[in-house]
């Protein structure tokens, strides 16, 4: 994640922001990646700047990992709709419901444990048709993966699969998320990163700038990928758990907003 300044002048307000999930963009970066491999992830409907290398595939929009299966998927879905901070899902969903989804932590940092907890208890408060269940090992659904890097990457998952089971890892960054971070703004984070696992794409989709400040940016320009949830905002969509930019400050929290809810009984 790229960490940037937001100055509000009017209220002479300045807060540190993690763009969430969001690793800096680096157009040279993009060059080392083949421009067929670049040519489908625009296909799918991401942005084909500052594309990475990542383990099991490719790092977009600085949190989304793309994996080869991912990118040889053919959406078939004309449901697109281009406006302002709408919630979207992709073509990808979690299928076989209703069903458990289990997750696990390869970590004993205690605010990790209680954070998963806390975004395992959000999504199963709203009594969706996927449910969620930590557990111990590494065989779970969705495996938390703890690592330490000196980098703006605060996390990152990926999609669901084509055969319709969730993205299974998350990488977290404990360069940022120390021992000492609040666990509703760990809890927010993880919870944002198993939304993409279960196939949510940011709010902001179409103007990051919403969230991050600074210059409009589109994530994506192309046919498919980014599928309007029928009876979510087509305005602003404030405080939504998908949002791109969040914060690791103490009072950074973002349970479910009524618009998130809206769009996950959509889906589940």
């Amino acid at each position: 994640m790229r960490k940037v300044i937001l100055v509000f002048a009017a209220t002479a307000f300045a807060a540190l922001f993690i763009v969430a999930c969001k690793k800096s963009t680096n157009e040279a970066a993009s060059q080392e990646i083949p421009q067929e491999v670049l040519n489908q992830i625009a296909a799918q409907g991401f942005s084909a700047q500052g594309v990475t290398r990542a383990d099991g595939g490719y790092l977009v929009e600085g949190d989304i990992l793309l994996t080869e299966e991912n990118l040889k998927h053919t959406a078939t879905s004309n449901e697109l709709v281009y406006a302002n901070e709408e919630h979207y899902r992709t073509t990808y969903t979690v299928t076989g419901l209703p069903r458990t989804i289990t997750v696990s932590l390869n970590t004993t940092q205690a605010n990790f444990i209680s954070a998963t907890d806390e975004a395992i208890r959000r999504y199963n408060a709203l009594n969706l048709r996927v449910r969620f269940q930590r557990v111990t090992g590494t065989s779970a659904n969705i495996n938390i993966v703890t690592y330490y890097q000196v980098s703006n990457t605060l996390g990152s998952a990926g999609f669901p699969t084509s055969s319709g089971n969730p993205y299974n890892q998350i990488r977290m960054n404990t360069y940022w998320y120390t021992p000492s971070i609040a666990v509703n703004a760990l809890a927010t984070t993880i919870a944002h990163e198993v939304g993409h696992c279960i196939g949510f794409r940011h709010t902001d989709y179409m103007d990051r700038s919403y969230s991050c400040g600074g210059s409009a940016v589109n994530e994506g320009t192309a046919g498919v990928g980014a599928i309007h949830i029928p009876g979510t905002p087509t305005g602003p969509s404030a405080g939504s758990w998908m949002l791109a930019c969040g914060s690791t400050s103490s009072s950074f929290n973002r349970p479910f907003t009524s618009a998130d809810q809206t769009a996950l009984n959509y889906v589940y």
